[in-house]
């Protein structure tokens, strides 16, 4: 189907108030400043889809690696128009160092339907999200647009939008923007002669860099260019993968200049939501799997995208929106087990799992001592966790001071690191939390118990 070389239109009207006045654009206000930490948007699913939400959603993180949910895991804002809901928003910072973010219009596992627009939301400082709109990016029938990403075309002049389709074949359309209210006519950005998904791009000192799946054998690859112009890209890398399969290539340069990281989602909510590479040289061919114990994704995380933030935009996104009143326990030596509640028992099982809210716990001042800390249950408010025959079980709380000696633990540097916890009984002061079989229990324990003793007695606590 033939194209005219036209300006594209929105398919909605912005909010009310706003106008499409041009940028006033100062390609210093991003790199001015100095990022503190890192914000990531998303959407969620779990294996039975009970978690299921397709707004967007925002995470914090100081160090890019651990993330803490905003809203308490809800979304900030859910799409009113097309599908009513996103999946793989693209945050992107602007010239003018405010945000936009684009994503795929869709909701939920319907990947039947096929949606000609992106939505869009304008944002200042993250602390809202407005001028919702719809942006129409080609008038095929039957072609998705999926995965946005976004990168500034210095050349050009413009923001480029490069975007999953599947006119002759899976591959990458581009159209180019000033405003993200108009666009340009698609043109076909990426089709190297197999099928393509998922591409990300940055720029870094004049080289324009993409990574996308191939779809041919699954696997992550690295592209490159001199210009970033359609059609201009050459593979550098081997192929990359870690699980059964893996999509959602996310590329994001560390605020501390050191290197890169490099996300892969998996593209079922049934398996491990991400993996993670690292590299001291993008452009290079040496990537480096990093061990699940360096990293926790969002809870129920899927496809989305990272930016750098400063240390005032993570302070006004916080406020705004507030960190998880809950935590999580990670295991140390099985890093992509959880502690959780079963029928009443306390375990460690491989996340994702559902019911979700199993593994999620207030951790309160200790019953028998406030010094100490108990881990109320989030989905059974009342129970805690406590030991009773030395074996963690969940049991609502009967007042008894041997209840809230059972359900007290003082928090003390991990045993097998100290850079993560371990729990000491409050009633059998050389006694651990710890698991044996997956089993919560606890045992006597010391710095000079086995390595293997220490690890099961040692824990992150995240969100």
């Amino acid at each position: 189907m033939a194209l005219s070389r036209r300006a594209f239109t929105l398919g909605a009207v912005a909010t009310a108030g706003l106008t499409a006045t041009g940028l006033a654009i100062n390609p210093q206000a991003a790199s001015a400043a100095t990022y503190t930490a890192y914000l990531k948007t998303y959407f969620t699913e779990s294996p039975n889809q009970s978690a299921a939400n397709y707004g967007l959603h925002l995470a914090v993180s100081r160090d890019g690696l651990n993330w803490s949910p905003l809203n308490q895991n809800n979304p900030v804002v859910t799409p009113t128009a097309g599908d009513l809901g996103l999946r793989d928003p693209f945050i992107f910072r602007k010239q003018d160092g405010t945000f936009v973010v684009v994503a795929t219009d869709l909701y939920g596992l319907n990947f039947g339907r096929n949606s000609q627009y992106l939505h869009v939301y304008d944002s200042t400082n993250l602390t809202s999200f407005t001028g919702y709109r719809r942006i129409q990016m080609h008038t095929y029938n039957n072609v998705h647009t999926w995965a946005p990403t976004v990168f500034w075309d210095a050349g050009r002049g413009q923001y480029a939008i490069v975007y999953s389709a599947n006119t002759t074949t899976d591959l990458f359309l581009v159209n180019y923007t000033s405003d993200f209210r108009t666009v340009s006519a698609p043109q076909t950005y990426f089709s190297p002669g197999f099928p393509v998904l998922d591409a990300d791009i940055h720029v870094d000192g004049g080289v324009t860099y993409m990574y996308y799946k191939n779809l041919a054998n699954g696997n992550l690859y690295g592209a490159r260019s001199n210009t970033g112009a359609p059609n201009s890209f050459t593979t550098y890398t081997s192929g990359l993968r870690q699980g059964n399969a893996i999509e959602g290539a996310h590329l994001l340069k560390r605020n501390d200049g050191s290197g890169w990281w490099l996300w892969g989602d998996s593209f079922s909510p049934v398996n491990n939501d991400f993996y993670l590479w690292g590299t001291n040289n993008i452009g290079g061919n040496s990537w480096s799997v990093l061990n699940q114990r360096d990293y926790t994704p969002p809870l129920n995380s899927k496809h989305g995208s990272i930016v750098g933030i400063t240390e005032a935009e993570y302070n006004a996104v916080v406020t705004r929106w507030g960190l998880p009143n809950w935590v999580r326990l990670k295991s140390s030596n099985f890093p992509d087990y959880f502690v959780r509640h079963l029928n009443g028992a306390i375990r460690i099982d491989p996340y994702p799992f559902d019911p979700h809210r199993d593994q999620m716990w207030r951790m309160v001042p200790g019953l028998a001592d406030s010094a100490g800390v108990s881990f109320e249950s989030v989905n059974v408010p009342g129970s805690f966790l406590r030991h009773n025959g030395y074996v963690a079980r969940l049991a609502a709380n009967d007042n008894s001071a041997t209840f809230r000696a059972d359900a007290t633990f003082y928090r003390t540097a991990g045993l097998a690191d100290s850079a993560w916890s371990s729990f000491r009984s409050y009633n059998f002061p050389t006694y651990y939390l710890r698991h044996a079989g997956y089993v919560l229990r606890i045992d006597p324990l010391s710095s000079s118990s086995s390595a293997s003793d220490r690890q099961d007695a040692t824990f992150r606590v995240t969100s």
